[in-house]
């Protein structure tokens, strides 16, 4: 993990390699791409907002002390709250809403969400709690998501 968590780390900065996988699926998967990347982006758009906007700010945490975190890792720590992990809730929100437009892609998408959530615990910027928290709203927002054509179509008729 230790080789290759800082490119996981950049890749996930900044939802990066959800951008770029939201656009691989769009240019070359057909229409089954380009609903896959659009569902994938709204419910990364919608975990991010939730988790970064309204859940960091109602609950204060502090990130997990020095002592668990590589040396070579200390001068990147975030200043937000620890709670919950928004990287694992972009993360797990775009497979979820990935994987049952597009299952292949969705493993693929999948693998690289494990391995967003290992190294957010392995770098020490989060506990564990707050990257369950991340994997739960980044679930209910693909949840979300997935269900709103349906709610949506029933309102209006």
């Amino acid at each position: 993990m230790r080789r290759v968590a800082p490119a996981v780390e950049e890749a996930a900065e900044h939802t990066k390699v959800w951008w770029a996988a939201a656009l691989g699926m769009a240019a070359y998967g057909g229409w089954r791409g380009r609903t896959a990347a659009a569902a994938g982006v709204a419910a990364m758009t919608t975990a991010e907002l939730f988790s970064n906007g309204v859940a960091k700010q109602l609950y204060q945490r502090r990130r997990p002390p020095p002592e668990w975190v590589p040396p070579e890792d200390l001068q990147d720590r975030p200043d937000s709250s620890s709670f919950p992990s928004g990287h694992t809730a972009a993360a797990v929100a775009f497979t979820g809403a990935v994987a049952p437009v597009w299952p292949a892609a969705g493993v693929i998408c999948g693998l690289s969400a494990v391995m967003v959530a290992a190294q957010r615990l392995h770098s020490g910027a989060h506990y564990p709690l707050d990257v369950a928290a991340g994997g739960a709203i980044g679930l209910a927002a693909a949840t979300l998501i997935r269900a709103a054509p349906h709610l949506l179509r029933r309102r209006l008729l």
